[in-house]
């Protein structure tokens, strides 16, 4: 009797649903900030994307009449000090936030998964020698450290996913390296 008690209320509930509909009303039933905050990540990246097709002006474009415009019907945002619309700037932006995001996590990830596996794998001297590398890495200052490689690097978009993705090659390479050690020794 309880087990078909305990069967009714999971399905009540939605957690029985099928359909994907089901599922994420489920999800949003369960953990309603977690739905906000992809339904405001999903914003953010549709407007990065379909940058061109929601902007009205150009980010680039200068108008000395409208500088420092106010907030209007024609600019939502106003207008900065060379007149250029701050709506259309900071959705264009979007887009450059999201490559240096997604770039950076993605490089990181993939030399601390590399380094990982070789330290773990391989052992002995190399590991040793990964593991004093990743120990100095991991001595300094995220941000000094990511600030540091931006300066030395130089100016440029593909500088600053590096200069931020260097510093991420730790933190990856620790957690891979204790897994790999774990299925090692199987």
């Amino acid at each position: 009797m309880a087990t078909a008690e305990f069967q009714s209320e999971l399905t009540r509930a939605g957690a029985r649903t099928n359909t994907l509909w089901g599922k994420a009303l489920f999800f949003v039933r369960q953990y309603p900030l977690g739905a906000i905050g992809a339904v405001i990540m999903t914003v953010f990246v549709l407007a990065a994307i379909f940058a061109d097709f929601i902007t009205p002006w150009s980010p680039l474009t200068t108008n000395a009449a409208l500088s420092l415009g106010p907030p209007d019907t024609t600019h939502w945002f106003g207008s900065d000090f060379m007149g250029r619309d701050i709506y259309s700037r900071i959705v264009y932006g979007a887009r450059i936030s999201l490559a240096v995001g997604l770039g950076s996590t993605a490089l990181g990830c993939f030399f601390g998964v590399i380094l990982g596996l070789l330290s773990g794998y391989l052992g002995g001297w190399v590991d040793l020698i990964t593991q004093r590398l990743i120990d100095i890495l991991q001595a300094l200052p995220l941000l000094v450290l990511a600030l540091v490689m931006a300066a030395a690097l130089g100016p440029s978009l593909q500088n600053t996913i590096l200069s931020i993705s260097i510093p991420l090659i730790p933190y990856v390479a620790r957690v891979i390296r204790s897994n790999t050690l774990a299925l090692r020794e199987q």
